[in-house]
């Protein structure tokens, strides 16, 4: 498995809350994206390749949750059309900002899967995405002069 990658699942079983945690990774990622996408607008072109690139990570940990859900007959959550900013996005600081909160959000989503899942791969699949994660966030961290660059606890 790729590192990032949610797998997907073998079997067709997951148990409620696992599924329930799933969802909210998912719910996570879409936001994810839609920050991406709002931030890319206003980043310069040194970190406007990096945010583009992290939106892929997003855009495959979604996709490989999307397969999953689909694997084990749960409708995936829809996208929002639009997400609340903690502050109003209006130039290349409160874009690099927005991303550390969708690294932040993100990894707190997938905490929450490790936390209420009993699924090894899928424990397993949660843990990749929070390491990569912890690394986007580390990046972004560093952009808007964040210390500690890596948080204690990612995902707190």
């Amino acid at each position: 498995m790729e590192p990032g990658r949610v797998e997907p699942r073998r079997s067709s079983v997951l148990d409620e809350e696992s599924t329930d945690a799933l969802q909210g990774a998912l719910a996570a990622e879409h936001a994810a994206l839609w920050c991406y996408g709002l931030a890319v607008a206003f980043l310069g072109p040194q970190n406007r390749a990096q945010a583009r690139e992290d939106a892929e990570a997003h855009r495959t940990l979604r996709a490989a949750v999307e397969t999953t859900l689909s694997q084990i007959g749960a409708r995936a959550v829809s996208a929002q059309p639009a997400y609340a900013v903690p502050q109003p996005v209006v130039d290349a600081a409160s874009a690099a900002a927005l991303a550390v909160v969708a690294e932040t959000d993100a990894l707190g989503a997938w905490r929450s899967v490790i936390e209420r899942s009993t699924d090894r791969p899928l424990r397993q699949a949660a843990l990749d995405a929070m390491t990569q994660g912890t690394l986007r966030c580390a990046r972004w961290r560093v952009v808007v002069g964040s210390p500690p660059a890596i948080p204690l606890f990612p995902g707190l």
